[in-house]
């Protein structure tokens, strides 16, 4: 398979151009103005694509308050398997999406994926009965699989290691507004209820579809590749940008490769943050679901529960961003997962010890802000870790694929006969924050260790930067080179 990774494209590495990046390279001004221009080209198109994908992903939770699974004659666990199919065909797809825009382009592969999910939500917008219902949520798991992981690697094949956080996150903000706004627009969309003959939670589907579409159709024009080809760069942006990756990446191999494939799968880091995203996703997905239920549960009608779930978010999405801010400052990952995971925790603990209601809804707000910020900062983490393109786009996607085995569960554990209480609910969630903190906190220990051997190497050679020649010969070595040491 040809290499067209575009970043490090030789064209724009020549004697001529590097010399003038690395004198560009020491201009804090000039970097600030190229980053500026970048943030405002990639970041709130990308923020909006994948505030579609979470609206459109989530938006059965609040149809179901007015009136899904009553239309459509759900019974049992009928609507919970709807929720769950999802998940599970997101979780297959993702890793092999991954690999086609490795191998492909971000700015065709994303947009058709994103048409392809947009059309399959308008048409869940006329299912008939569960059967209906399921398979639309099945080919919604397939074409949706490959937006998150591939754009947070895109955007690593953007920024420095230490730069990815704060842009993760403020794209991943997208998903708090989303469920702020979804359930103030399903309401208010719910007033066509009767239009054409359609019920009001048909038209939730079938209008937010529609935009969904419009906005995949505009991305093809509006998406790009890498910095070695992006056409809002003039050429000698693109040398400043593609030089100053080049530098951050300690001279890895970035070509496609099939060995690095195996040596992703053979890397048990890669299966430990797999691991710890279980622990970040199922409690996001729950409370995403079922929040306007839970807060219906605290004595609220279904309107009001809308509203009311919406400060949680947007407090979840200035959290967000503030995190992933400070942690791209520091330069630290694990120790805000710890912080923030306590912080969801104890929000779940109010919930469960007291039904004064006004102290279970300031839990609430508690849960979203240990919850919501954690997942660009484990996403980031792992990208931060991975060694070499190929790796950390395989490696991404198969953290964020098992990740989202917790939707899988998040879809059974709030179950109506536990109303109010959800013991059983409430005490998931809190086992898997649990799990992500215990995980987080291994993981620092272990790369604390790996660091400090590599700094003995380092101070062996008595501080002397390694050559061309030598990054050469470990080039293909990913984040076990000795040069290349971890985010904590």
């Amino acid at each position: 398979m040809a290499d067209i990774d575009e970043k490090f494209s030789s064209a724009h590495l020549d004697e001529t151009s590097l010399s003038g990046s690395n004198a560009d390279l020491e201009d804090a001004d000039y970097e600030r103005k190229v980053m500026r221009r970048i943030d405002l080209h990639l970041i709130p198109w990308l923020a909006l694509l994948y505030l579609l994908s979470f609206l459109d992903r989530t938006n059965i939770g609040n149809a179901n308050l007015f009136g899904l699974a009553k239309n459509l004659k759900l019974v049992g666990r009928e609507y919970s398997n709807s929720l769950a199919i999802f998940f599970v065909f997101y979780v297959i797809f993702e890793t092999p999406s991954n690999m086609v825009m490795k191998a492909w382009r971000p700015s065709r592969w994303l947009p058709i994926i994103m048409l392809g999910w947009g059309i399959v939500i308008t048409l869940t917008g006329i299912v008939e009965n569960f059967a209906g219902l399921f398979t639309a949520r099945v080919f919604l798991g397939i074409t949706e699989a490959g937006l998150f992981p591939g754009v947070t690697f895109f955007l690593s094949q953007w920024y420095l290691r230490h730069e990815v956080a704060l842009r993760i996150s403020i794209f991943f903000s997208a998903a708090t507004i989303a469920g702020a706004f979804g359930g103030l627009l399903a309401r208010l969309i719910n007033l066509m209820d009767g239009v054409a003959g359609l019920h009001g939670w048909r038209w939730i589907f079938i209008l937010e579809g529609i935009a969904t579409v419009v906005v995949a159709v505009a991305s093809f024009w509006m998406l790009h590749d890498y910095p070695g080809t992006a056409k809002f760069l003039d050429e000698r942006e693109r040398r400043f940008v593609v030089a100053r990756l080049a530098r951050d990446d300690n001279g890895l191999a970035t070509r496609y490769d099939t060995k690095f494939i195996r040596e992703t799968f053979m890397d048990w880091k890669v299966w430990a943050f797999s691991i710890m995203y279980i622990g970040t996703l199922m409690p996001l997905y729950s409370f995403s679901l079922f929040s306007p239920t839970i807060v219906k549960d605290l004595g609220y009608t279904a309107a009001t529960a809308q509203l009311l779930s919406v400060p949680p978010y947007v407090v979840a999405a200035f959290a967000t961003i503030f995190a992933g801010y400070m942690s791209d400052r520091f330069q630290r990952r694990g120790v805000f997962i710890i912080l923030l995971s306590s912080i969801g925790i104890l929000g779940f603990i109010l919930n469960i010890v007291t039904r004064n209601p006004h102290i279970r809804y300031a839990g609430v707000f508690l849960g979203a802000i240990g919850i919501y910020p954690n997942v660009p900062l484990v996403v980031s983490w792992s990208s931060n870790t991975f060694g070499g393109s190929t790796k950390k786009a395989i490696g991404m996607a198969c953290v964020v694929s098992v990740g989202n085995m917790g939707g899988i569960f998040s879809s059974y554990v709030y179950r109506a006969i536990d109303s109010p209480k959800y013991y059983l609910g409430h005490g998931s969630v809190m086992g898997c924050i649990t799990l992500q903190l215990v995980l987080a906190s291994t993981m620092i220990i272990v790369l604390s260790r790996k660091n400090a051997a590599k700094q003995r190497i380092a101070d062996a050679r008595g501080g002397a930067p390694w050559t061309e020649a030598e990054k050469k010969h470990h080039e293909d070595d990913g984040d076990a080179a000795p040069f290349f040491f971890y985010t904590l």
